[in-house]
């Protein structure tokens, strides 16, 4: 995927809204350093601390241009970051530059952090020699999931369901709600209508044959050991071979290898946006050096 293509996915109008409440949640009230710093024109360099993928560009430029800030960058989306490296440069006016500070590193971080382990999950996966998608799952965090899914996107791997509407999910709870798995299926099947796809949690043969007799396009084979999972998604693609296979529940950037296998097409990781390490970046001050022309 063009990883300079991807800020076009995000509309302008949801970024600056994004941008606006974050900062309003940052600053609800009077900004007290503002006359530490003054509103003196100042310029700051962006430094990338750790290694990883550089991720959320759209997110930082969005925050800055909030506070009639320009950023200028050295390195494209997507990047592979060696430290210490300087990776763009920030000028505006100096109390709102530092009130935006905080908020860019943030976003930046969490985003590229996420990018970082998508990227790892998704190598593993090809070293492996696999070809199914590597997924991130809707365990986010409430008000930043279009960050997170955007950094899965970043990194290489897919995105899943962005929300309710994305994909008909039917879990274990809607099966208990609706009284069996026939039932839940044909009730989902009948609300996706043309356009969307069903995907049936399962937690056994038994549960995704029946999603697949019902009509179920995916069947989520969740929270399988490896040596139970590829036996049965063998089974089940024999009798249903163009119901696609999902694995998930339990898998890591250590065991991922394991989960990998002719019969399974996605494998999801709800690691990716729950526990993926921040990077580590920083915005310093600079005073630009007064250049003496030559005569």
């Amino acid at each position: 995927m063009d990883t300079e293509g991807l800020p076009l996915l995000l509309p302008p109008g949801t970024l600056a809204a994004l941008a606006d409440s974050w900062l309003r949640e940052d600053c609800p009230g009077l900004n007290f350093t503002a006359l530490a710093t003054g509103a003196g024109p100042s310029q700051a360099a962006l430094w990338a601390k750790s290694p990883g993928i550089l991720a959320g560009r759209p997110f930082f430029d969005a925050i800055f241009a909030q506070l009639d800030c320009r950023v200028s960058w050295f390195l494209p989306e997507g990047s592979k970051l060696v430290p210490v490296v300087r990776v763009a440069e920030v000028r505006g006016p100096a109390h709102r530059l530092l009130l935006g500070e905080r908020v860019a590193l943030n976003t930046l971080a969490r985003c590229s952090g996420i990018a970082s382990a998508a990227a790892a999950a998704v190598e593993l996966a090809k070293a492996a020699g696999w070809a199914g998608h590597v997924a991130g799952t809707r365990k986010t965090t409430p008000g930043f999931r279009l960050v997170e899914k955007y950094g899965l996107l970043v990194g290489g791997a897919a995105c899943h369901r962005y929300d309710l509407g994305g994909l008909v999910m039917v879990k274990d709870n809607h099966v208990v709600a609706a009284g069996c798995v026939d039932k839940a299926v044909r009730g989902a099947r009948l609300a996706a209508g043309f356009e969307l796809k069903v995907e049936v949690e399962c937690g056994s043969l038994r549960e995704a044959v029946q999603a697949a007799r019902a009509g179920a396009d995916l069947v989520m084979l969740d929270n399988f050991k490896p040596e139970e999972l590829h036996p049965t998604a063998a089974a089940l693609k024999a009798q249903f071979p163009r119901v696609a296979v999902e694995a998930s529940g339990g898998v890591t950037l250590d065991n991922l290898a394991q989960f990998c296998g002719p019969h399974v097409d996605v494998i999801s990781l709800g690691m990716l946006t729950q526990a993926a390490p921040a990077l580590d970046f920083s915005l310093k001050l600079f005073v630009e050096e007064a250049v003496t022309p030559r005569l």
